[in-house]
């Protein structure tokens, strides 16, 4: 599978922004998704996760209650809202496929390109 994330840009802190996943094949729903974010000079961190089904989802701690999750399987995309973003929040956001749904804040089969965010205090 091909992921395409797009929906990066500049805003200001306490502002929201959505990210999509395109994903190309006839396989999407049959993978759990998840988004992950780097930023300058740190590791690449677990953000979201999202069950085949999208009857599950994941949050980092760090997260959580701001942003949300979700997919459409007919669309082959998954989202992620960003709301209340706060300049840490500042990273590249890559989203990832994998065929299990086990263990989902790791083990990622399928990586996208990732798109910039930027969160100006």
């Amino acid at each position: 599978v091909q992921l395409q994330a797009s929906g990066g840009g500049l805003v200001q802190a306490g502002g929201s922004l959505r990210l999509s996943c395109a994903a190309s094949g006839r396989s999407f729903s049959t993978y759990a998704m998840g988004w992950f974010r780097q930023a300058p000079g740190k590791e690449r961190d677990f953000v979201a996760a999202i069950t085949w089904s999208g009857a599950n989802t994941y949050y980092a701690d760090s997260v959580k209650g701001r942003f949300t999750i979700s997919r459409d399987n007919a669309k082959n995309t998954v989202y992620l809202q960003m709301n209340s973003l706060k300049p840490e929040d500042t990273a590249v956001y890559y989203c990832a496929a994998k065929h299990s749904s086990a263990y989902m804040t790791r083990g990622y089969d399928y990586w996208g390109q990732g798109t910039l965010v930027t969160v100006s205090s």
